[in-house]
């Protein structure tokens, strides 16, 4: 494409005419330029065919041009239901029309348009329901039929992120009320984010025209963005969406493969209105379009949208748009005004000088198809009798362009999510917002005002009420008054033959909404589900307010008290991608990181923090872990358990909350001693474990798994709120560093550190705690043995956290003390039958199928999830957790390969490691009940095969539990 078919700078503020780039649609070559969205770069093409409708299959092309429609929805490449009016064109990309059988612009489908008659509204409700199995009969055509675009089950995902933002302001909409509201906001000293879904700045000010001259909006979106840009206290955020409101200013916002999660003291939302279309007999054919989005294609990117136009409109703004296409060389033929009056006398005296016809009270009644429906070629006018009434008599003019204007609807839906109520002024006819929460501010077009002066007075207004709750002015409004009346009361004309569409993304007529509430639909919410108007890409935001108005009218009631669907986020659509992308993850260290990685460490990440996995290069995983599990068992260890987490109960119900909360008694534990503590939730369910040290009476301290404290914490606190008991709970997690000295030489390093500590296994047994100094550290010390030998677990201070690892290392040389990682540990536990809560574990996971019923006190009066773990395990049960082996020589299963009974799947494989200790491999794996006695063997799947595991008693090493009692 040579630049001279497009229209002379300043049209194409988005395109860079430097840069051609070519891509394909529909297997054919076209060429754009760089800032052309897929829709423009087609139309510039004089391709308007785009896609077909979801219902009828009739052809579609851009009515919005600002992704507001589903007219643009196209295949590119793998992804379906992209907006081709917002997709930008990049070099070789290729792109399908949707929707279609055979071909596009050949579409076999198209005839379903002509048995309209036999699909009425709510019809697959009806006709599907019975006789009984009519279902099944049409159930594989439909599904067919069905469905936008095509899944490529190839793809492969994108990497997707999310980031944190804060600010004092943010700005939604970056229109000239949003421009002066971010201004006024910033000139304060209030850190402001202003945020615009749009490419470029300025909202209606790059594409509309609000003076005869045609100047006064480009000279002012220069001179507002240009301050805007230049402000240190204005950040900007373009070609981004706010998907929506939630409490407190917490907004979610989506740019490009990034999703934001926004908190702001004070939000501003300018997100202007939506212009409405007219509704008369084909009124979706290829080149009817909104007003606005001619002057965008025009502005935008420099594309003459036609030859000869007709501009219907109930407003001044589509005079504005006639003296734009004039300026750009498209005839005019005439002006269809919904009005009997004009209010702006020398708006009209200057089309009226253009040559242009205007004719007063009138309507087009129906668009004239050209072959096969794919374009305009005409319009029948008549003459407005009444409400939806037009005369008998009628004017057919010749065009290829129709460019209507109803009126306006408020962009309600962020502000709806955020408690705003919409009601109807009867005198604008128009909806308004009121009832907007502490913190939420409106200024615009959204606020119902539509001259420029009172947009941009709005939006300083908004700002100065905002700056008033951050105390940075105690400035007043000033008033703002708008005469303007955009909106004509009744722009619907039904059409006795139909195809008079209120909704383009279902294919919803004017007979359909009114037949709706004929069969008892009278709320608007029920015509929505019933009808599904408003359920399509675009939302309800074209079809919001002719719905509203049928609806009243259908049901002798207003408008106000008819009201519109319920707003619910989100407000655009958005890819699970962005949902399920990478999320902001912080990297916790713990006292000692920098000693496992002068040790030469491979680190893991374990929650959030980043925890040894083992010492040594990856390449020799299985060594190192075998190694360091070796010298456990024969000398001694030292590992890193800081990250497990750390909860103080205190107060004179501390004994009494403990025994609630957790399944064992606690009531009568001794000071000085450990028990091992398990969580259930409400649903009995094992959620959580750890070890409970009670210090004094009224004090214990509690361990809770890496990534599970933060639940446990919560929990708690919940729990409490409703107890009400004397009891502070705290979360000290990062108050401590710990450390596990582990193996029979354990207790000889740590003599010759500890003076105050009788450690002699009389003095302090297993299961014991004390609390002394570990080379002259404040320390708490458990004799514990997760490992399954002689150990101790050692709690300091955070900040002695590295001198506590130095001096054991420096006491254990003598010993041949060696670091070990995590995942040795968990070889270690492993031989020891302990499980790890939450792999180990799943959602259903009770005690007894754990073998954990010996940690369940059956005789205190309660513990959360006390009555569901006595149903579930009176209930026959059907799988358990047991332990199996294997001959060194098999093949290893993996964490998650299936455990089979037969062709049913019973359990899984849920932990499996070598065992030198065993010279076998050992795992944990839930089986059917029948095969869980040792003794029995189970069938693991792995890798295709399966292979016979012995069920053993656990525990596979020590059973008599010797060396950690030692």
């Amino acid at each position: 494409m040579s630049s001279e078919k497009r229209l002379k700078a300043p049209m194409g503020l988005l395109i860079d005419r430097e840069k051609p780039l070519s891509f394909s649609f529909e297997g054919k070559q076209y060429r754009g330029f760089a800032g052309d969205s897929i829709a423009s770069a087609l139309l510039a093409n004089q391709q308007w065919l785009m896609s077909r409708s979801f219902k009828y299959h009739r052809p579609r092309a851009p009515l919005t041009m600002a992704g507001q429609d589903a007219n643009t929805l196209v295949q590119l490449g793998g992804e379906p239901n992209v907006l081709a009016d917002r997709e930008m064109i990049r070099e070789g990309i290729s792109a399908e029309g949707q929707n279609y059988n055979g071909t596009l612009e050949g579409d076999k489908d198209a005839y379903l348009g002509h048995f309209g008659r036999f699909m009425p509204v709510g019809f697959y409700y009806r006709s599907f329901f019975k006789p009984m199995g009519v279902w099944d009969k049409w159930e594989s055509f439909i599904r067919d039929k069905a469905g936008l675009g095509k899944l490529d089950l190839t793809f492969k995902p994108e990497y997707y992120d999310k980031k944190y933002l804060f600010t004092d302001v943010v700005v939604i909409g970056s229109g000239p009320a949003g421009l002066s509201a971010a201004l006024k906001a910033a000139d304060a000293g209030a850190k402001v984010l202003l945020v615009e879904e749009m490419p470029l700045l300025g909202g209606a000010l790059t594409y509309n025209r609000f003076d005869i001259a045609g100047q006064q909006a480009d000279s002012l979106r220069c001179e507002l963005i240009d301050k805007v840009t230049a402000h240190d206290n204005i950040e900007v955020m373009t070609d981004t969406v706010c998907n929506a409101w939630v409490t407190d200013n917490y907004l979610p916002l989506i740019r490009g493969k990034r999703f934001y999660k926004l908190r702001a003291k004070e939000c501003i939302v300018a997100s202007g209105a939506y212009e409405q279309h007219v509704v008369f007999r084909n009124n979706d054919l290829p080149g009817i379009m909104l007003c606005s989005a001619v002057t965008r294609l025009m502005k935008l990117y420099a594309v003459r949208p036609g030859s000869r136009a007709v501009v219907l409109t109930g407003n001044d703004d589509g005079y504005l748009t006639a003296l734009e296409l004039l300026e750009n060389g498209v005839e005019v033929a005439a002006i269809v005004d919904l009005r009997s009056e004009h209010p702006w006398p020398e708006l009209l005296g200057a089309v009226k000088q253009k040559g242009v016809q205007v004719i007063q009270n009138s309507t087009v009644y129906e668009a004239l198809p050209s072959k096969g429906n794919k374009h305009i070629r005409g319009v029948d006018i008549r003459t407005i009798v009444g409400e939806g009434e037009v005369s008998e008599f009628s004017t057919t003019l010749e065009c290829d362009l129709l460019c209507m204007s109803a009126g306006y609807m408020p962009a309600y839906q962020l502000l709806c999510q955020a408690g705003a109520q919409l009601s109807y002024n009867d005198d604008a006819a128009e909806f308004t917002l009121s009832g907007l929460p502490q913190g939420v501010h409106i200024a615009g077009s959204v606020n119902g005002l539509h001259t420029l002066e009172a947009v941009l007075n709005d939006g300083a207004n908004a700002a100065i009420r905002a700056l008033r709750r951050l105390q940075l002015s105690d400035e007043s409004e000033q008033p703002v008054s708008c005469l303007a009346k955009p909106n004509f009361s009744w722009p619907i004309f039904s059409h006795p033959k139909g195809k008079d569409f209120v909704d383009y993304d279902e294919d919803l007529q004017a007979k359909d909404i009114v037949n709706a509430t004929r069969l008892g639909y009278r709320d608007v919410q029920l015509v929505k589900r019933f009808s599904t108007v408003g359920m399509g890409p675009s939302q309800g935001r074209h079809s919001a307010l002719p719905t509203a108005r049928l609806v009243a009218k259908s049901t002798e009631r207003t408008v106000t008290q008819t009201g519109v669907t319920t707003a619910r986020p989100p407000f655009a659509p958005e890819k699970l991608a962005h949902v399920a992308g990478r999320i902001f993850d912080p990297r916790r260290h713990t006292a000692m990181h920098h000693r496992h990685l002068e040790l030469g460490a491979k680190m893991i990440p374990a929650g959030n923090w980043r925890r040894p996995a083992f010492y040594g290069d990856a390449a020799q995983r299985d060594r190192w872990i075998r190694e360091e599990a070796e010298h456990v068992r024969s000398r001694v260890g030292l590992i890193d358990v800081s990250t497990l987490g750390g909860i103080e109960i205190r107060g004179a119900d501390a004994a009494e909350f403990m025994n609630r909360i957790y399944t064992f008694a606690f009531l009568k534990q001794p000071v000085g001693k450990t028990r091992y503590a398990v969580l259930t939730n409400e649903h009995g369910v094992v959620i959580d474990d750890g070890v409970a040290c009670r210090i004094s009476e009224d004090h214990f301290y509690v361990t809770a798994t890496t990534s599970g404290v933060e639940r446990v914490y919560r929990d708690m606190t919940k729990w409490n709120a409703q107890w009400r008991l004397d009891v502070d709970i705290l979360h000290v997690t990062s108050a401590f560093a710990a450390v596990n000295l582990a193996g029979p030489d354990a207790r000889k390093v740590l003599q010759q550190l500890v003076d105050d500590v009788d450690l002699s296994a009389e003095a302090f047994p297993y299961l014991a705690y004390r609390e002394g100094h570990v080379a002259g550290i404040p320390a708490r010390l458990l004799r514990v043995g997760f490992v399954g030998e002689l150990g101790y677990e050692i709690h300091v201070p955070t900040r002695y956290g590295e001198a506590l690892w130095d001096a054991l290392m420096d006491a254990g040389k003598a010993f041949d003390i060696r670091p070990f990682g995590v995942e040795t540990q968990r070889l270690l536990r492993l031989e020891k039958g302990h499980l790890i809560v939450s792999q180990d574990t799943d959602g259903m996971s009770h005690p007894g199928e754990l073998d954990l019923t010996w940690a369940v006190n059956r005789k205190k009066p309660f513990f959360v999830g006390c009555r569901s773990v006595d149903i579930v395990m009176a209930q026959p049960q059907t799988r358990k957790l047991v332990g199996f082996k294997l001959p060194l020589n098999s093949t290893k299963p993996e964490e998650g390969h299936l455990v089979l009974k037969g062709d049913k799947i019973t359990g899984n494989v849920t932990s499996c490691e070598y065992s030198s200790a065993s010279q076998a491999i050992i795992g944990l794996a839930f089986a059917d009940i029948a095969d869980s006695e040792p003794g029995s063997r189970i069938s693991i799947r792995v890798e295709g095969e399966e292979i016979m595991a012995d069920v053993v008693k656990l525990p596979f090493y020590d059973p008599e539990n010797l060396r950690q009692e030692m």
